[in-house]
């Protein structure tokens, strides 16, 4: 019986994997520049968590999540994103009362979620996030904003849009959330099922349906924007004028809502605009979420952060052509001929590693002449070559393979002599 890999899953292979590795390096360097720490939750949470702070109403509480029973009885969820684990962290964990406010994290990992898999999008997929909890200053939304982008900058993507809106407070949205019903309910059974049911309970998440997007209701809906109140609408004004102040290009966009609950105030998306990189263009997605700390059980602290996913970050890469310069080239291979030099070579190479060298012998018991392939398909800088007679000479040979010079160097100075040699290179 052959046992295949689960749709919706892949399988990230040598060759690939340093590519996320790269993309992973460079967001969390910028992320310690800009002081926020890593924080790592489990992979499966209760149920209740997600219900409660992703929210009931939502596509991935309702048809999306993975949910079972464990053996006492407890339900529980594969996580299928991030921010409401770290904001039970941060309840669990007292974390609020850290004299150093706000507390900034960053988190990667698989989330999970049942959906129809596409091109970059899966079913398990890695997720890279940023949440900043405690404090209400409009910079600090400015900040996590102009973090997200310097990634994507500083990985070379150079086709991507900011689009940026503002959900409001409490009073706004409950003002544009009354003027959404009377709208739409005359004419909501022309609207699909999930679109109905949510017309009572969280009519905002009708504008991000996508079976009805192109509905002439969806164009003409009142805009969140003329139902601001003055602290709102002062807010969003002072997080514009802070982007502008960090010279990053936005676009306001009033139908944005983004497809989580817990949202208010700020939101954002950022979007490839490369030529074929698919219909949907979404690569990270963002917002403020005041009020879901203290949902959570904890204080009434604010918070604000963003999510992408890993592998539509790779797609946009590929989308833009943007290659990079693979550095993990090997130091030094170390061929060998006959018995007691391949012995020999054993603890030679560990050596070389232990003296901080990327170091590579052959296990194949190969002729020369494929050893020395092989070093060519490591991309060695140098080769070694040990004999019998080098062997009792107490000699090996060191080639350089860019300049094709050799020398013989006495085997109790190699690690030194090839250490010297590296740092010229």
């Amino acid at each position: 019986m052959s046992v295949n890999i689960p749709r919706g899953t892949q399988d990230i292979l040598p060759g690939t994997v340093e590519k996320w590795q790269h993309l992973e390096r460079i967001a969390t360097d910028i992320c310690r520049n800009y002081q926020y720490k890593e924080i790592r939750t489990p992979i499966f949470e209760h149920t209740e968590l997600f219900q409660r702070g992703v929210g009931d109403t939502t596509d991935i509480v309702q048809k999306e999540m993975y949910t079972f029973t464990d053996r006492g009885g407890r339900s529980l969820t594969l996580r299928p994103e991030g921010t409401a684990a770290v904001v039970r962290s941060f309840v669990e964990n007292k974390m609020f009362g850290d004299p150093n406010q706000p507390v900034k994290l960053y988190y990667k990992g698989p989330m999970f979620r049942y959906e129809r898999p596409q091109s970059g999008r899966y079913r398990q997929f890695v997720q890279f996030g940023v949440e900043a909890i405690g404090s209400e200053d409009p910079a600090i939304d400015a900040e996590v904003i102009a973090l997200v982008m310097d990634i994507y900058r500083t990985a070379g993507l150079r086709k991507i849009q900011l689009v940026v809106n503002s959900l409001g407070d409490t009073e706004s949205r409950v003002a544009h959330r009354e003027a959404l019903i009377q709208h739409f309910q005359p004419r909501i059974g022309e609207f699909c099922e999930d679109c109905q049911s949510r017309l009572e309970k969280n009519p905002m998440r009708i504008l991000d349906c996508k079976k009805d997007r192109d509905h002439e209701l969806m164009k003409s809906a009142p805009s969140i924007l003329d139902y601001l109140n003055e602290y709102s609408r002062t807010y969003f004004e002072k997080v514009q004028q802070y982007l502008s102040a960090l010279d990053i290009e936005f676009v306001v966009d009033p139908t944005l809502v983004r497809g989580l609950d817990y949202y208010n105030h700020t939101a954002f998306e950022i979007m490839s605009q490369a030529e074929g990189f698919g219909a949907i263009t979404t690569l990270c997605g963002g917002g403020r979420y005041n009020g879901l700390v203290s949902q959570m059980g904890g204080p009434d602290v604010p918070g604000i952060g963003f999510a992408f996913s890993m592998e539509r970050f790779l797609a946009a890469m590929e989308a833009e052509s943007i290659e990079w310069e693979e550095t993990n080239r090997l130091d030094c291979y170390i061929a060998s001929l006959g018995d007691e030099a391949r012995d020999y070579t054993v603890k030679l190479v560990h050596d070389l590693r232990k003296a901080g060298m990327k170091a590579e012998r052959d296990y194949q018991n190969r002729k020369m002449k494929a050893q020395f392939k092989a070093a060519d398909r490591l991309q060695a800088k140098f080769v070694a070559i040990l004999g019998e007679d080098e062997l009792k000479e107490n000699k090996i040979t060191l080639k350089d393979m860019e300049t094709g010079e050799q020398q013989e160097v006495m085997l109790e100075h190699f690690v030194d002599t090839l250490q010297k040699k590296m740092e010229e290179k």
